[in-house]
């Protein structure tokens, strides 16, 4: 089954979205990423983006989603919270890309906000979590700052580094 294939309710059921094991993790990735086509498709139409605006912050939503949120954490998409971004954005995205830049970060943070913000219309996440979401999206300052510290990092100052922001 694709992404165009899965029925809409289904991807409106969070239990869609629990990830133990491998197949979950798949049915997860597909149902998110059909999700995701629903809420380009919701900038696109409801709220008239230009298609470039649109896409851009559907596609730094996959990423945060796809590679972090399910790939990295195996955790349930609607199961995110603020801490999730900020291990995202602080620590997981400077050290998985060979040039962590705070332009690419931002973009991919305000698709994050745009779709947890999507979400509290569907009902699959309250306005709080989205709220708390889109403050951690918010705080591009700091990852440049932990981009930067990165950047500068000797000898053993790695540990430090990542303590600071530790992932999951």
């Amino acid at each position: 089954m694709n992404a165009n294939q899965i029925a809409t309710e289904n991807l409106h059921n969070a239990a869609n979205y629990e990830i133990t094991t491998l197949d979950d993790e798949i049915r997860a990735e597909r149902h998110c990423t059909a999700l995701l086509k629903l809420f380009h498709q919701s900038l696109l139409h409801d709220l008239e983006l230009d298609p470039l605006e649109a896409g851009t912050l559907a596609a730094g939503a996959d990423y945060t989603l796809r590679e972090f949120v399910i790939g990295h954490c195996r955790i349930n998409i609607f199961a995110a919270t603020a801490t999730t971004i900020r291990q995202f954005a602080g620590n997981w995205y400077i050290v998985r890309n060979l040039e962590p830049n705070t332009e690419e970060l931002k973009d991919m943070l305000a698709g994050t906000a745009a779709f947890y913000r999507y979400c509290t219309d569907l009902g699959l996440v309250s306005v709080n979590q989205a709220a708390e979401i889109a403050a951690a999206c918010s705080q591009t300052a700091d990852y440049q700052q932990r981009i930067e510290d990165f950047h500068n990092i000797a000898g053993n100052g790695f540990t430090a580094w990542n303590q600071a922001c530790p992932l999951p």
